[in-house]
């Protein structure tokens, strides 16, 4: 497919969908994000304490918005401790020219550049009851200050969640929000990462599923999950795929497989569904998940799937009729 028309597509959906969602999305069903302290293990769910987001305002939108936080403090009922709380978590914002472009700040390690672009705005939280199970606002800011990419339709700002210090896990939620005080989405705004680290729920019956864009030169895709702990099965499913078993990782380790990408999966979003093991009750599921394609680039899970959920669609063989 041109470029030009995968530019097209790509916007036109972002337009379409209209109202944006938080990180994570309802259709996700993810309880939270999560990021450790930088003293953490990285049996606990976390292979390098930090994570990064990016959010794609829509050149339709003038006005300012907010970008809330959820539970950024790392105490009480929510969060996972190890101990007595002693986790310092830092959250930034980064705007301009480089924040998304620069190669590193795409990359799923945080090295090198990771941190590129122009600081908006930063703040640290550590064991404070204030905003434990609240919201805190990082904003106003101006659309025209993020780093315009055409091939989103708009432009994008970074946030970066890092452990500091502390060995505790902090669980904790984004909304794109034009108001600061409220949760007012941004109509035709979106969420993604090159690597997600989040909570599973507790709950066996609970399905969770992220949405990982395959573009047009996609020939094969790798999908690595991290500490997985042996909780149920991974399955891609897909226009063309219908519930394929993926490898799972057991403790602390990556399990990657290979998958081919055929035709019809091009300029589509995969789903990665994630099934909790039915026969053991496993808790507090912390697992990380990056899919690469065969450049060894990662690809960007959105929060709402470009495309729109994907269904299965089985290819229907016609024999000939005998005469």
């Amino acid at each position: 497919m041109p470029e030009f028309f995968l530019v097209i597509s790509i916007a036109f959906v972002f337009s379409a969908w209209g109202i944006a969602q938080p990180a994570p999305a309802s259709d996700e069903n993810i309880p939270y994000l999560v990021t450790f302290g930088s003293e953490s293990k990285t049996s606990w769910g976390d292979d390098d304490f930090c994570q990064i987001f990016f959010f794609v305002i829509p050149s339709t939108q003038m006005g300012p918005f907010y970008i809330r936080v959820f539970d950024p403090d790392t105490w009480g009922n929510l969060d996972e401790p190890k101990g007595p709380f002693n986790t310092v978590t830092s959250f930034s914002v980064y705007s301009g020219k480089g924040c998304w472009s620069d190669d590193d700040a795409q990359s799923v390690e945080p090295v090198g550049n990771y941190r590129s672009g122009i600081l908006a705005s930063t703040k640290t939280f550590g064991a404070e009851s204030k905003y434990d199970m609240n919201y805190y606002s990082f904003g106003p800011f101006n659309p025209a200050e993020g780093e315009y990419v055409e091939k989103f339709g708009g432009r994008l700002f970074k946030v970066i969640a890092k452990g500091e210090s502390g060995d505790d896990g902090n669980l904790y939620r984004y909304f794109l929000s034009t108001n600061a005080d409220e949760n007012i989405a941004v109509e035709g705004g979106n969420i993604f990462t090159y690597e997600y680290t989040f909570r599973m729920y507790d709950d066996p019956k609970e399905i969770s599923q992220i949405y990982p864009f395959v573009d047009a030169k996609t020939i094969s895709i790798e999908i690595s999950n991290f500490d997985w702990d042996h909780d149920g099965t991974i399955k891609i499913i897909s226009v063309a795929k219908n519930g394929i078993g993926c490898d799972i990782s057991g403790e602390n380790n990556w399990v990657i497989r290979k998958f081919p990408i055929v035709e019809e999966e091009k300029n589509t979003s995969l789903e990665i569904r994630f099934v909790k093991n039915q026969n053991e009750r496993i808790i507090k599921n912390n697992v990380v998940v990056v899919v690469r394609n065969q450049y060894g680039t990662s690809l960007p899970f959105f929060v709402i799937p470009i495309g729109g959920v994907p269904v299965y669609t089985p290819r229907i063989k016609m024999k000939e009729l005998s005469k």
